[in-house]
């Protein structure tokens, strides 16, 4: 085996390793707890949280064309001496919070 051979097989190792580590990435799951604490801090920037919550069980979500696994959650906050509940709705694979709606 000569040097060049070698070479090349190490850049296509290194570059196939590369995009295999991005394909299992981009289909891994986000934690929900991670989810939960990014919605918590985003609420704690504006208001007191006073409780929160978030199913375990990623689901199935469909509005219109958008199909997404998700998880559901809610935060309880104090809002002029009131107390406030709101639900989310984020999405399993990158944490990004899709709706959040008060009940």
């Amino acid at each position: 085996m000569n040097m060049k051979s070698f070479v090349t097989g190490i850049a296509i190792g290194a570059v196939s390793g590369y995009l295999v580590n991005e394909v299992v990435k981009s289909k891994t799951f986000i934690s929900s707890d991670t989810v939960l604490v990014n919605v918590k801090k985003a609420f704690k920037e504006s208001t007191d949280v006073e409780g929160s919550w978030i199913q375990q069980m990623k689901e199935d979500y469909e509005k219109f064309p958008i199909k997404a696994k998700i998880y559901r959650g809610g935060v309880t906050c104090r809002i002029n001496d009131k107390r406030v509940q709101y639900e989310f709705i984020a999405d399993a694979y990158t944490g990004t919070v899709l709706d959040v709606y008060p009940i």
